[in-house]
């Protein structure tokens, strides 16, 4: 058990021979896989500790994805991984071993599988609960071309509980491609049927033998009632006592385990003998998340992603007090929130520390709802609520949010109902990359009626913002982004700022920059160069109307400013607006441009999509109304 990180890159012979050739992978001895393991393990501790990323969950999945590819013929059989943060075994395995050390940089590896990355991640993704239905999609594709691929999906890490998960559960029962679901089960999910009459039985109901008996029993005792009957009930009875699996079952899944996912020997031949049967299959395995890491393996949840390991400072220098991150600003204010009003509830999809409400669930845990990865009911659960008297707040990343649309549409907008949205991740979240970042919402929620939306600039302009929003009666959204804030000073008291009211912040001539969130700072430092009106609108619905009229009349240029998608954002908002009323002023747009960003750190997100000073700068000076609609593209 290894409790820290190698300092020095490991020696890994058995590693450096397969990692780029497959079939020597698939022609390593028994003995040799094990070897494998350890090696491929301490070579993750090293790579991620001095690249950061995500850690607990690949350290568990080292020896499933050595055993998936050396009973595979992988990338013509399919393995489809789930979320895909467990992914780093996979792609060090795959012929990207020599790359890890660029993995979530700019121009570097993917965090995630990413189909253009490698033939071996056959579906990119980054939100959760997806693979079941894509693997079926391939699964049937397969049965159409008569091709005889197989196909495996990989869930687990808490995806199984998403509700998209058991509707391909469901229909894949029905249509019965043949494909594998394993369903990686590191002890946060799903019975506790362990030990050696389990993997018995799981050894059993694998065996070609154990299904020909199963099915040809049926098709002989089915023709007599009562002795039907009576098999069914007892082969039911039997397996309830030693595995979890009558769900599965009775969604039309031959179901085995649960085994031991470090088991190599036995993970194998388990493999190749489900592989080969005809239906769909569950295997479910026990994981134990961070494997081989006693730190990790104490806190899962610590280690589920770690920074880069930094060399200790010489300098005798005070470190400076970290800045508050956003996420944090709003774990505060909702248990200063609650502390005020105990109509409010806490509701989160499965991000309780990513959202910052790890306080609030401790100290008001009957007010505190963990709703497991299901961002639909989440929302509905909330409009439900907030029908009958309660105040429900709805913590949740903005891609997680986009899972929910038609529930925020038609649940709590459609009837005007109650419900505050804290939404976190809002604009370019870094190093997760364009699965991860929140460039959408500000479009996405300023069109649907009934809706309030603000974005503060600040660490206190969050806080008082959560507070106006969460005033307000009816829908309302409040997005923020990733990170440490400005190092603005935080007033305890709480004030309701007036809805739809932006404040001036600098009086210039000639271009008025209207800024909408985080940006401010860049678009400070431009109105200084510009000498030009500088406004923090703080709301993009309702925008504020008689201000941009009132500007209007004094300037000949606007500038718009947000970390959001150009089409349908906030700028949008302000053209729209000044078109209808027939105002004539020259608008540029500082805004993301219509392409997906990719990984890299925030700054270089924010470069790559032209949200800098010196784009804005370029925005107010530039002459020609025409090769400027949008400067980050030009």
């Amino acid at each position: 058990m290894t409790k820290q990180f190698p300092t020095i890159q490991p020696d890994t012979p058995v590693l450096d021979r397969v990692h780029a050739d497959l079939a020597c992978l698939r022609a390593l001895p028994e003995d040799d896989l094990q070897l494998l393991a350890d090696e491929l393990r301490q070579f993750m501790l090293y790579s991620v500790s001095k690249t950061g990323g995500h850690f607990g969950a690949g350290l568990g999945v080292v020896e499933l994805s050595i055993a998936l590819h050396h009973v595979l013929n992988t990338p013509e059989d399919r393995i489809v991984w789930d979320v895909g943060h467990q992914t780093y075994p996979h792609k060090i395995l795959t012929g990207r071993m020599d790359r890890l050390a660029t993995i979530r940089q700019a121009g570097g590896l993917s965090g995630f599988p990413k189909r253009s990355e490698s033939p071996f991640d056959t579906f990119g993704v980054g939100h959760s609960s997806t693979s079941i239905s894509a693997a079926m999609g391939m699964a049937v594709a397969a049965g159409r071309q008569g091709l005889d691929r197989k196909v495996v999906a990989v869930i687990g890490d808490g995806a199984i509980t998403g509700g998209m998960a058991f509707e391909a559960l469901a229909h894949a029962g029905h249509v019965r491609p043949n494909m594998l679901v394993i369903l990686n089960d590191n002890q946060m999910s799903i019975g506790h049927n362990t030990g050696g009459l389990a993997t018995y039985f799981a050894k059993i109901w694998a065996s070609p033998t154990y299904i020909s008996l199963r099915e040809g029993s049926k098709r002989i005792l089915e023709h007599v009632r009562t002795a039907w009957d009576l098999a069914k009930k007892t082969e039911e009875q039997m397996k309830s006592l030693v595995a979890p699996g009558m769900l599965f079952e009775e969604l039309g899944f031959n179901y085995v385990g649960p085994l031991d996912g470090h088991d190599l020997p036995q993970l194998v031949q388990t493999l190749e003998a489900m592989i080969e049967l005809k239906g769909p299959q569950l295997l479910h395995i026990r994981t134990v998340k961070g494997k081989g890491f006693s730190p990790a393996e104490s806190d899962p949840v610590g280690y589920h992603a770690i920074n880069k390991i930094e060399a200790a400072a010489d300098s005798a220098e005070p470190k400076k007090a970290p800045l508050p991150k956003y996420q944090d600003v709003f774990g505060t204010w909702l248990c200063d929130m609650a502390a005020a009003d105990e109509r409010l509830v806490g509701i989160t999809p499965a991000m309780c520390e990513g959202s910052g409400m790890v306080r609030y669930a401790r100290e008001y845990p009957d007010r505190y709802h963990d709703v497991a990865i299901a961002e639909q009911h989440a929302v509905t659960l909330a409009a439900g609520m907030a029908c009958d008297g309660l105040k429900p707040v709805v913590a949740i990343y903005s891609t997680f949010l986009q899972r929910a649309y038609d529930q925020l549409i038609h649940d709590v907008a459609l009837q005007q109902l109650d419900v505050t949205f804290a939404i976190d991740r809002g604009g370019l979240v870094g190093q997760d990359g364009a699965t991860h970042h929140g460039v959408f919402d500000l479009s996405y929620l300023r069109c649907v009626p009934n809706m309030v939306v603000a974005c503060p600039s600040d660490e206190n302009e969050c806080r008082q913002l959560l507070y106006s929003a969460y005033s307000h009666a009816g829908p309302a959204a409040v997005r923020y982004p990733r990170g440490t804030g400005t190092g603005a000073v935080i007033e305890e008291t709480m004030t309701a700022l007036p809805i739809g009211k932006a404040v001036t912040l600098k009086k210039g001539n000639g271009v008025a920059i209207l800024n909408f969130g985080v940006l401010l700072a860049e678009a400070k430092a431009a109105a200084e160069a510009l000498d030009a009106t500088l406004v923090d609108m703080r709301w993009v619905k309702p925008i504020d109307e008689d201000l941009l009229l009132q500007l209007a009349e004094h300037h000949q240029r606007f500038v718009t400013v947000e970390e959001n998608a150009l089409a349908g954002g906030a700028g949008s908002a302000v053209a729209e607006f000044l078109a209808n009323a027939g105002a004539q002023v020259e608008i540029r747009h500082i805004a993301i441009p219509d392409t997906f960003i990719h990984h890299g750190s925030q700054s270089e997100n924010r470069a790559a999509a032209g949200l800098t000073t010196d784009a804005i700068i370029a925005a107010g000076t530039r002459s020609s109304t025409r090769d400027a609609v949008v400067s980050s593209i030009v």
